[in-house]
C-alpha cells in the first residue's frame, strides 16, 4: 500500500508542480511555508547530483527552502540528498485504518462538510491558528481550500455551541485512497475530544466514498492517543527532509 499511497501524494500536487529532473516540485505563490512548498521524487528513479543541484537552484531562485517529501525506504534517493547536505527534519509515522471505532459526539459538538466562503474561511482561521500559521486567514487561504474542493476533496468544519472550534479536509480520491489532514484544533479547545471528532467524520466520509483513508502525523502521543483508538495503525513513515541555508555541497562522486 505504501506504493500506491507515494503514488496518490505525488498526483495530488501533479496540476500545480513543475517539473525538475525526477521531482515534482510544488511551490506556493503567496507563501514560503516550509509544509507548502516540497518535492516529491519520482518512484525508483535515482536522482543524480547534478539534478539534486537543478532542484536546489529552483528552490532558491524562489526564496524558498529546498525540501522534499517522500515514503521510506528509498535508499538511493537517501543517499544523493544526504551527500549533498539534506537533513532528515521528521521522520513521520504514516497510518491507514480498516474499520473505524468512531467515538461519540462531544456535547453541543456540529461537524460538517463546508462550502461557503465563510466556512472555508472560518476553517482557514482554525487551521492557521492551530498549526501557528497566524490568527487570520485571506484570500490565499480560501483559494487553497477552493482548490481542495474543486479537486473533489472535501472540508469539514467542527463548531461547538455554534463556534467554530476546529477543521480538516480529505483530498480528492486517487488510487482507491483519500488523505485525511489539515485536523486543527483551537489551542484553547483541545483535550475536549475535537480533533477525535473531525478525524472520525472525515474517516467516515472516505469510506462511504468507497475508499480507504490513510493520513501522517507527527511522531508523538497523537499516534496512541488520537488515530490508535480510532483504528489506525502505523505501516511505515515519510521522511521530510530539508537543506538549510549554507549546508549544499556538489555531490560529484556519487552517480
Amino acid at each position: 500500500m505504501l506504493t500506491e499511497i507515494q503514488a496518490a501524494l505525488r498526483d495530488a500536487i501533479r496540476a500545480d508542480a513543475e517539473r525538475v529532473g525526477p521531482f515534482l516540485v510544488r511551490f506556493d505563490v503567496h507563501s514560503d511555508h516550509l509544509f507548502l512548498n516540497y518535492a516529491v521524487p519520482d518512484d525508483g528513479v535515482p536522482a543524480t547530483p547534478a539534478e539534486v543541484d537543478a532542484l536546489v537552484t529552483a528552490f532558491r531562485e524562489r526564496s524558498r527552502t529546498p525540501r522534499l517529501e517522500y515514503l521510506r525506504p528509498a535508499p538511493l534517493i537517501d543517499e544523493v540528498l544526504e551527500a549533498a547536505g539534506f537533513t532528515v527534519d521528521q521522520l513521520l509515522p504514516m497510518m491507514v485504518i480498516d474499520v473505524l471505532n468512531a467515538p461519540p459526539l462531544p456535547d453541543g459538538l456540529v461537524v460538517e462538510a463546508v462550502t461557503s466562503d465563510a466556512d472555508l474561511l472560518a476553517a482557514s482561521v482554525v487551521q492557521n491558528t492551530a498549526f501557528g500559521v497566524g490568527e487570520t486567514a485571506g484570500e490565499e487561504d480560501l483559494e487553497r481550500q477552493r482548490a481542495l474542493l474543486r479537486d473533489n476533496g472535501v472540508v469539514v468544519l467542527a463548531r461547538l455551541n455554534g463556534e467554530p472550534v476546529g477543521a480538516g479536509a480529505y483530498t480528492a480520491p486517487r488510487y482507491n485512497l483519500s488523505q485525511v489532514a489539515g485536523i486543527a484544533v483551537l489551542p484553547s479547545f483541545r483535550r475536549r475530544g475535537v480533533a477525535s471528532a473531525v478525524c472520525a467524520d472525515l474517516t467516515a466520509r472516505v469510506f462511504d466514498s468507497g475508499c480507504t483513508p490513510f493520513l501522517e502525523t507527527e511522531p508523538d502521543e497523537k499516534v496512541t492517543r488520537l488515530y490508535g483508538p480510532l483504528g489506525y495503525r502505523t505501516i511505515g513513515e515519510s521522511a521530510s527532509t530539508t537543506l538549510k541555508q549554507g549546508d549544499h555541497s556538489k555531490a560529484t562522486t556519487l552517480t
